[in-house]
This record gives C-alpha cells, structure tokens and sequence, in this order.
C-alpha cells in the first residue's frame, strides 16, 4: 500500500517559530504590528468566507489586550498570527475543521488546526496537576505555568493508531461505531496505552474490536485530530484470522468487504463513507484505488 500524501488537516505553511516563544518582547511587539492576524476559536469553530475556503481573521488591533492569546507564527511575508478562544468575532458563517478541513488551502488548514489543538487544551487545563492552583499560558500560550509550585504543563496530543485490515481474499474489514448512525461504517482505530508501541497498539485494537488477529502493521501517515486532542497514526495490516467477534461496546458490527461489495454499499447508501477530511477515508480509498466513495461519515 502507498503511504499517504497531503492529507487534508496535516498540512500547513506558517513557521511556528517556536524560538520567539520565550522572548516576551518579541511575542508583544508581534501583537503590536498592525499586520498581526487573529482566529477567534469558539466552541470548535471559527469565523470563514461565505464560500467556507478561507479564514477570516481579526486585526490583533481590533481585540485590544487580550488576557490569553496563543501564538502560531510567522509566515514567509513576516506576518503574525495569533489565536484567541472565546472572544466576540465578526459577523458571517462560522464552521469547524470537521465541515471546512478539506476546503481550506494549506495555511489556514494549519493555522486552525493549531488553533483548535491550542484552545482545547487550555479550556480544559486551567489548574495545575500537582497542586490545583488556578495556572497562566506562558511561552505565546504553548505552556501553563503554575505561580504556586512553579510546574509547566505542556499541550496534550494523544496518540491513536488507525487502521485499514485486509485478508488473503483481498477484503478490507470496517466496523461501525455504538455511537453512530446506521449505515456508516469506518477503519478500526484506538487509543495507544501507556507503555506500548503502535505496532502493539494496531494488534491489540484489532483483536479487541473485531477479534480478528492481524499481523505486520504498515505505516502509512499522520495527522492531527484536534477533537479535543488527538494524533491519528495511519497504519496497514494484514488479518491472520477472518473470524469476527465485535466487543459490542466500541465497535457493534464488523464486515468485510471486497471492492465490489464496498462500491455497491456506498452508491446504493447502504453504508456511509468517512469524509474527505479524515485519514479512515484515505486509507480506504488507497486500497480501493480511487476516489470513489461519495460523501458522509466521520473519523
């Protein structure tokens, strides 16, 4: 199988820049210049164009002296930009990655990736692990600082292997989620444990959701799933076993599938494919050799 290329929420083209963190002047003086550009993030969304292709940001100007702003970089014109969560933002659509992902061109598909990852993790980390004392974003919000024990705590990235089965009859295996809506139907996935590799974490979720005992995990690409905080780990394997046995917990009916039966699925709407926007999409259609699976899903 091909690995996967320019998939749709790892790409980007800003400089993170990430050796201006440390320097306060710097970070003030970037907020100062009147080309500095802001995303205003809230509850997932963000403010876009009419036509959903771009972002529309906010002069750091119009916000004034924001209490948190996260800074995402720099790009090759020596532009700022910044992201808020939670702040009054201009009029017009707002939309998720989920929604816009794929639509967005290769900047704003990365400023807002790191946007979203960014103003998850400080909403839900306001206090410090150790002590529980309320903490501040430091280091153009890419840390928190505990004023009381003096700890760092650092943004959170879970990692989570995902993967496309297939057997000796070249059938890929899909398995539909308990939480969602009939009909729809996507690669295995999970998260890795502690301790433990991702070729283990791909044998061990596929054994648990499906029964099936698979063997030499491929990998197959990357990218950020900022909901709220993961990483998606793409990754081939083959099946030892073809015996299902879903867990009925995560995963409530699992299928395979030849190439034949998975088109006539999707046409028919039988079953619902994953989005462009997600990597379960990508690797399916890799092993389908083509994009021909419609539109629908998640994941």
């Amino acid at each position: 199988m091909p690995r996967l290329e320019r998939l749709a929420l790892s790409r980007a083209t800003v400089d993170r820049a990430t050796e201006h963190r440390t320097d306060p002047a710097f970070l003030e003086k970037a907020w100062a210049d009147p080309r500095a550009s802001v995303i205003v993030v809230r509850d997932g969304r963000a403010p876009v164009s009419d036509d959903r292709a771009h972002l529309r940001f906010l002069p750091a100007a119009e916000l004034g002296d924001v209490a948190e702003r996260y800074f995402l970089g720099i790009d090759q014109e020596g532009v700022p930009y910044f992201a808020v969560r939670d702040q009054a933002g201009p009029e017009g659509p707002w939309a998720g990655l989920r929604e816009i992902g794929g639509l967005l061109d290769d900047r704003d598909a990365g400023l807002l990736v790191h946007a979203q990852a960014l103003a998850n993790w400080h909403a839900a980390h306001g206090h410090c692990a150790r002590c529980g004392a309320p903490t501040s974003p430091a280091e153009g919000g890419h840390v928190r600082r505990c004023p009381e024990c003096g700890a760092d705590h650092f943004p959170r990235t879970d990692p989570a292997i995902i993967v496309l089965v297939t057997d000796d009859r070249d059938r890929c295996l899909l398995g539909h989620g308990a939480h969602w809506p009939p009909g729809r139907f996507s690669t295995l996935a999970g998260f890795v444990e502690p301790g433990e590799s991702l070729e283990h974490a791909v044998v061990r979720e596929v054994r648990e959701e499906s029964g099936v005992i698979v063997t030499d995990p491929t990998y197959a690409g990357s990218q950020p799933w900022p909901f709220p905080s993961s990483l998606m780990l793409g990754f081939f394997a083959r099946a030892v076993t073809t015996d299902i046995r879903v867990d009925g917990l995560e995963v409530t009916e699992a299928r395979w599938f030849t190439r034949e039966e998975l088109g006539a699925a999707f046409e028919s709407g039988q079953v619902l494919p994953p989005p462009g926007v997600s990597i379960a999409r990508r690797l399916i259609e890799a092993w389908f050799e083509g994009d021909r699976l419609g539109a629908g899903g998640d994941r």
